[in-house]
């Protein structure tokens, strides 16, 4: 449970921080905001992977560049769904999701599987020569 709502926290971080820095997407307030990440939360485990199938031979044939219109795509969904929540084409869509994506990616790198903080510990290793 405390996994789900770390990251649910983050997903809302990436979402205020798209927000705050692209003009086609906003919020009315702050319980639009909360209700987006958990919806988003939900597209990206139900409808994304159907997208992504459907368009799989698009997805080939750009070299992975069409996961971008993809994952902007289920941001518009989500916007269409979640009153409050206005994104204005599916430029800022797509430049939206590659924002939650970046800052998801950023604040997961800190976060375990269990939701906790984890720090990264040196490990010395002797009696071995790397440099050989």
């Amino acid at each position: 449970m405390r996994g789900f709502l770390v990251r649910f926290l983050i997903t809302a971080l990436g979402l205020w921080v798209a927000d705050k820095l692209l003009p086609g997407i906003a919020f009315t307030s702050t319980g639009a905001l909360i209700v987006s990440a958990l919806v988003l939360g939900l597209v990206n485990a139900v409808i994304r992977p159907i997208l992504f199938f459907v368009t799989l031979p698009l997805t080939v044939l750009t070299l992975g560049l069409f996961i971008l219109i993809v994952n902007g795509i289920s941001l518009a969904i989500v916007a269409w769904l979640v009153p409050g929540f206005v994104v204005s084409g599916l430029g800022s869509a797509t430049l939206g999701a590659i924002i939650v994506g970046l800052t998801s990616w950023a604040a997961s790198h800190f976060i375990g599987g269990s939701g906790r903080i984890e720090r990264m510990k040196r490990v010395e290793v002797t009696g071995r020569r790397i440099d050989g």
